[in-house]
């Protein structure tokens, strides 16, 4: 799968991805897209208010995954637009799924191109608050994420 950005038409832009979560496969030797897990651009402002917060709901309280992020941002200077990888373990997971998520990180982060930031997310206290992202992004430089000041 190829991370790209690019000049496209209305309708493609609308089906472009936002937001995506992976999960191993029932038999933990593959990495896939986890079915309905994914925020398009087209779902912004329709079906998704705000895409951070109905991102972080997506994740699973007990388990773990790998996420994809393109946050559009703002610093004092310009507007920006960042992939961000996720890497969320939370505590109460099995030992043995992180343990597998751990070891297979880099499988997956090399298949992507254009990923300029990496977080390692052990908690929802650690992710629901878009500040911690902002931080991650550019730190006290940033103004907005989402479009909704911090």
């Amino acid at each position: 799968m190829k991370v790209r950005k690019a000049q496209v038409n209305e309708d493609d832009k609308k089906k472009r991805k936002k937001a995506v979560l992976f999960c191993l496969s029932k038999d933990c030797k593959n990495i896939i897209l986890e079915a309905g897990k994914e925020i398009l651009l087209g779902d912004l402002g329709t079906k998704v208010d705000d895409p951070y917060l109905h991102f972080v709901e997506m994740l699973p309280a007990d388990d773990c995954r790998y996420g994809l992020y393109d946050a559009t941002y703002e610093t004092k200077e310009t507007k920006k637009e960042d992939l961000v990888f996720i890497f969320w373990a939370p505590e109460s997971a099995p030992l043995k799924s992180k343990m597998i998520y751990a070891s297979s990180k880099d499988a997956i982060k090399k298949k992507f191109t254009g990923i300029k930031h990496e977080w390692q997310v052990n908690g929802l206290e650690d992710i629901k608050d878009r500040r911690t992202l902002a931080d991650k992004l550019g730190g006290s430089s940033v103004v907005t994420l989402e479009g909704s000041p911090l």
